[in-house]
């Protein structure tokens, strides 16, 4: 910080550096998402699909907290709201691609395809959380964020988890199993951001 910049000016530092990181999570993420969901319907992975699902939410969450960094708080409370709605949409997207897949008899995934590209994803989900880790509890905006990004990174774990029982048992179903259990995540962190951003709604406009 220079001779001049005083205690002020500090406020605008640090949003300075949300936007930074936001920028570059928010390009890794709109990236990922066209990777992997081309990857997830070669391969026939509900698994991998519902990763992709992720990385399209949160891209969409980090351009909407990239817009709110310099708004109050009401407005970062609102748009962690809207954040919410959008991991509970995810999470029913994959649902009806489960249920799509039930009727219509689970096809065995290329396990090969799933386990290479969940690896990249992880790699990039790993650097988007390191880069938030900072920022985590800085306010709902950033929070919310951070928990985007955890979520990541557990999906890309379980991804990886079903590709090595697909490849193990031959069969399509710890696919869609791993899938289920990414809809529970989802479900759960959009709880937890509605709840936090109702909260912090409710604190700022009384």
């Amino acid at each position: 910080m220079g001779a001049g910049c005083s205690h002020d000016c500090m406020p605008e530092v640090l949003r300075g550096r949300q936007r930074r990181t936001l920028q570059l999570t928010l390009s890794i993420n709109a990236v990922m998402f066209g990777v992997i969901a081309g990857a997830a319907l070669y391969s026939h992975s509900t698994a991998l699909l519902a990763e992709s699902l992720d990385n399209l939410g949160d891209a969409l969450t980090y351009g909407l907290s990239l817009y709110v960094v310099s708004r109050n708080y009401a407005a970062k409370a609102r748009v962690a709201l809207f954040k919410g709605l959008l991991i509970f949409l995810a999470a029913m997207a994959v649902v009806g691609q489960i249920v799509n897949r039930l009727l219509n008899n689970p096809a065995l995934p290329l396990f090969e395809v799933m386990g290479t590209f969940t690896l990249l994803g992880l790699v990039a989900n790993g650097t988007c959380l390191w880069l938030l880790w900072r920022h985590r509890s800085e306010d709902i905006n950033m929070s919310s964020v951070w928990e985007c990004s955890r979520n990541d990174v557990a999906a890309n774990v379980a991804v990886l988890l079903a590709a090595g029982l697909v490849w193990l048992t031959e069969s399509g179903w710890p696919d869609l199993i791993v899938a289920m259990a990414l809809v529970t995540l989802l479900l759960r962190s959009s709880v937890r951001v509605l709840s936090a951003a109702l909260s912090e709604l409710r604190t700022a406009t009384s």
